[in-house]
């Protein structure tokens, strides 16, 4: 397909994105506002050979799609707070078991139905600690509807790379945001795909121990049989009570992730160089947040901003290092402060750390977060 510019909803970028990165599979239940992402998909799926299904939950749509991913397919679903609560379970078979697979959740405010309509940020934590157990993911947080296209690749890729599920966290302002988007030939876009098996099938260890933590994952129906489940394993994939087999397993699932966060991690940074003050945010709310800092250093206010685009892994060490030569840290969140622990955690209580935060479904502007730095003395 020939470069386009096109005038889109964030959530039409998303599934654009999908379709540019190899997605030929989508499962999923209308839930406002992430419902465009699922019509988009079932209008494009088709004309690219895909297939499209609605199901008739959360549970079941996060059930098709490990489904298909392990046939082979690059799958995804869409969802916001209530449907990506249901999807807990799944996502935590989706880790043990190491099957990639990409989840969009479009955030609102909550709890429970909260406001379907209006936005939030509150499902930070959920997208990293929702499902029970240790276990590692990615989550990518977009600030625009330019960034949502290129983010949902990147999805797709580490989903691929790593053989984990990878949530891309939007927001309703976000995922219904209009922004010119020029969409590039999909010949030009960089795609990864799952590594299969090059040994015989009898030789095959579908959860082999790598010097890099990924195996080889072979499709359903090409050769290859084994054993797939959500209890703890060994290396052929049937389940175990060994201590050194479980140890192997737990640690596998972790050192694939945190051993690549090189790979995985992405930020931006904006006037860290002098700053002594240091904004820190991520998605919609990091576009009133840039506004914020420029007219702030615009009055000679010496103000960084730091933005974590991976949320998951967070980026511990590139913040550390920016975050030693400030004296004051803010943190602008669309909810009651979620994000600000971690932060407290890079930087072990010792400086002073504020929280900006708006959770009334309304986007939080400049003119809040410049009010509460100069607030302070």
């Amino acid at each position: 397909m020939p470069e386009k510019t096109v005038l889109m909803q964030g959530n039409e970028a998303c599934s654009e994105g999908a379709i540019a990165a190899g997605c030929r599979f989508f499962a999923g239940y209308p839930i406002t506002p992430s419902t465009e992402i699922a019509e988009s998909m079932s209008e494009k799926l088709p004309r690219v050979g895909g297939k499209f299904i609605q199901m008739e939950d959360e549970i079941a749509s996060i059930s098709a799609i490990i489904g298909a991913s392990v046939g082979g397919l690059k799958s995804m679903t869409a969802t916001s707070g209530p449907g990506f609560s249901l999807m807990q379970e799944g996502i935590g078979y989706a880790c043990m078991a190491e099957i990639p697979i990409v989840i969009a959740n479009v955030m609102r405010g909550g709890p429970s139905t909260g406001l379907p309509t209006k936005t939030a940020q509150g499902d930070v934590m959920q997208a990293r600690w929702g499902t029970h157990g240790d276990h590692f993911l990615i989550v990518l947080a977009p600030e625009s509807v330019k960034e949502t296209f290129y983010l949902t690749i990147k999805s797709f890729n580490l989903s691929e790379k790593y053989r984990v599920p990878v949530i891309l966290l939007l927001d309703e302002a976000i995922g219904h945001m209009r922004e010119k988007v020029v969409i590039p030939d999909y010949g030009d876009i960089l795609t990864e795909d799952r590594l299969v098996p090059i040994v015989p099938p009898q030789w095959y260890k579908p959860y082999e121990i790598t010097t890099d933590f990924v195996t080889p994952m072979a499709p359903f129906g090409s050769g290859y049989r084994y054993n797939i489940t959500g209890l703890t394993h060994d290396e052929m994939g049937f389940p175990t009570n060994k201590e050194s087999e479980i140890i192997s397993k737990m640690n596998k699932l972790r050192d694939k992730i945190m051993r690549s966060t090189t790979d995985i991690v992405d930020y931006e940074s904006l006037y860290t160089d002098d700053a002594n003050t240091l904004v820190i945010t991520f998605g919609s709310a990091s576009r009133s947040a840039k506004e914020a800092v420029q007219y702030l250093r615009n009055h000679r206010r010496k103000v960084g901003f730091f933005r974590p685009i991976t949320v998951w892994p967070f980026p511990e060490k590139q913040l550390r290092q920016i975050i030693k030569k400030v004296d004051q840290v803010y943190v602008v969140e669309m909810n009651q402060g979620q994000l600000i622990d971690e932060v407290r955690k890079v930087e072990c209580y010792h400086k002073k750390i504020f929280g900006i935060n708006r959770y009334d479904g309304e986007m939080i502007t400049p003119n809040q977060i410049i009010a509460k730095i100069r607030e302070a003395k």
